[in-house]
C-alpha cells in the first residue's frame, strides 16, 4: 500500500513539473503588440455577407443580394459572379464590366450591408470563453471588443496565460492578459487583433 501512495506521489508531482512547464513555455512567448491594425485594411467580402447593388438610372436591376457559400452572387443579367476576396468597388467593377453586353456605360455601385467576411480574416475565440465563437473582423477591433462579444471568461479560464495565433504572421503566437484586462481593468493588457486572428484561452489547472 505504501508502494502505491508513493508510486501516486511521484506521478502527482511529476504531473505538476510538467504543468508548471506548461505555463512557463506559454509565457515566453512575446506579448502581442498593442498596435497591430494595417491602415491600409478594406474590407473584403465573404460568404454570408449582403451586397446592396445600385445600378445608376436601372432601377429594376438595383437590389440587395446574399453572398453564397460558394462566394459568388446572382442578380439579374449577371449569374454566378465571384464576390469573395473582393472589396466594394472592385466587385462594382466586375457587375459594371458584365452589364456592358446588356447596357451602355453601366454605372455601378456596391454597398456592403451585412458583415461576416472571408473565413481567411475571421476571428475565432476558442477555449474557456463564455461563448466560443467566429467573429467578422473590424478595423482597429482590439482584445476587449472580442471578449465583450464572448461574453467574456468562464470560471475556469486561465485568462492570463492566453494567446493569440496570428495568421497573418506565418502562425507566430503572442501572450495576453486576459485577467488583468477584465478582471482588474488594465488597460495595458488591451491590444489590437489583426484578421485571422485566433485566441487561445485555457483552462485554469488551480
Amino acid at each position: 500500500m505504501k508502494a502505491k501512495q508513493s508510486l501516486f506521489g511521484m506521478m502527482s508531482a511529476f504531473l505538476a513539473v510538467l504543468l508548471l512547464l506548461a505555463g512557463c513555455a506559454t509565457n515566453s512567448f512575446p506579448p502581442a503588440p498593442a498596435m497591430a491594425a494595417d491602415a491600409d485594411y478594406n474590407y473584403v467580402i465573404g460568404p454570408g455577407d449582403t451586397v446592396n447593388i445600385v445600378v445608376w438610372r436601372n432601377p429594376e436591376l438595383s437590389m440587395s443580394v446574399p453572398v453564397r457559400p460558394d462566394g459568388k452572387i446572382t442578380t439579374p443579367l449577371v449569374e454566378d459572379l465571384p464576390a469573395i476576396g473582393k472589396d466594394a468597388t472592385t466587385l462594382a467593377r466586375d457587375i459594371e464590366k458584365a452589364l456592358e453586353k446588356y447596357i451602355r456605360e453601366p454605372v455601378v455601385t456596391v454597398i456592403v450591408t451585412s458583415f461576416v467576411g472571408p473565413y481567411s480574416q475571421q476571428i475565432r475565440v476558442v477555449g474557456e470563453a463564455a461563448e466560443p465563437k467566429v467573429l467578422p473582423y473590424r478595423q482597429k477591433m482590439t482584445l476587449l471588443d472580442v471578449m465583450i462579444a464572448v461574453g467574456g471568461l468562464t470560471e475556469f479560464a486561465d485568462g492570463n496565460h492566453a494567446t493569440i495565433l496570428r495568421t497573418a504572421e506565418g502562425n507566430k503566437q503572442y501572450s495576453v492578459r486576459l485577467d488583468d484586462l477584465l478582471k482588474d481593468g488594465d488597460v495595458s493588457a488591451n491590444a489590437e487583433v489583426r484578421p485571422g486572428d485566433v485566441l487561445i484561452i485555457p483552462q485554469s489547472w488551480f
